[in-house]
């Protein structure tokens, strides 16, 4: 019994011509503000407000980041900026007597056991046949 997958379910569908719904809701949404603090405020306030409001509008709507709608990385970096933050303070080790701390020590050096290469091929032998009996 064979079944259709569902190709490309990563592109969204375009609904209002070459935009998306988003991009149409971001659209509208900052045309609306734009038009709002237009007519509140006198020209020249005004402008230095549409100007930030027609560049987030237009981030929002067209600019991606490593394939990432900007919302995403707003969203994140509000949340940054919103939540607490807490800071540890490591405190350094100082033996009694010395000047030198715990951590300037240097520590030794652990050894590492060699594997030989027929011991590496069994390895590999075994994890190239439980990759295929799992398919």
């Amino acid at each position: 019994m064979q079944f259709r997958v569902p190709q490309f379910i990563d592109i969204e569908d375009k609904l209002f011509g070459p935009f998306t719904f988003k991009q149409f809701a971001y659209i509208v949404g900052g045309g609306g503000m734009i038009f709002v603090v237009y007519k509140l405020f006198p020209f020249f306030v005004a402008v230095l407000l549409i100007i930030p409001i027609a560049i987030l509008t237009v981030a929002l709507t067209f600019y991606k980041i490593n394939g990432k709608p900007f919302i995403f990385y707003l969203q994140a970096s509000i949340e940054y900026a919103m939540k607490s933050k807490l800071y540890v303070w490591k405190q350094r080790l100082v033996k009694p007597g010395t000047n030198t701390s715990v951590d300037d020590i240097p520590k030794t050096v652990s050894v590492v056991p060699k594997v030989s290469k027929s011991r590496l091929n069994d390895i590999s032998w075994n994890l190239d046949v439980a990759e295929k009996e799992e398919k």
